[in-house]
């Protein structure tokens, strides 16, 4: 486990393949779709990336109506650098960012729920997750 001096930027420049490289060591679908995930990721509101030195180890976004709903669609850290507090702030930074909204939303794979849980969200009532999900499920 590495402990190293993380930098934190708020800005849209990150070069694909730095985005590739960690999506694709966290084993989301979405690393199959290189360029519709780097269009989403760069017309994302608010994008937080986490650097060590010139490396991204990180990446969160939001997407919002601006007045009362965000939705956090995706949160990211290369394995070798999770369990250091990268995720946390990088969720601390975006919930900052829409302080006061209406609704922060989110969904939870079974083992991300404890992290979001610390980081203050919580189950929805009794609403149930739904999608259309144009990948093949686990």
């Amino acid at each position: 486990m590495h402990k190293v001096k993380i930098s934190y930027k708020e800005n849209h420049d990150i070069d694909c393949l730095s985005i590739l490289n960690l999506y694709q060591a966290n084993h989301w679908s979405s690393a199959n779709k290189p360029e519709q995930l780097y269009n989403a990721l760069m017309h994302s509101q608010l994008l937080i990336s986490a650097w060590d030195k010139s490396k991204l180890v990180g990446l969160g976004n939001a997407i919002s109506d601006n007045f009362l709903v965000v939705y956090y669609p995706h949160l990211l850290v290369l394995p070798e650098y999770q369990k250091q507090g990268i995720g946390r702030q990088i969720m601390k930074i975006l919930t900052s960012r829409y302080q006061g909204f209406h609704q922060h939303i989110l969904l939870a794979d079974q083992q991300a729920i404890e992290f979001y849980k610390k980081c203050g969200f919580k189950r929805a009532g009794k609403t149930e997750p739904m999608w259309i999900y144009a990948e093949q499920e686990d």
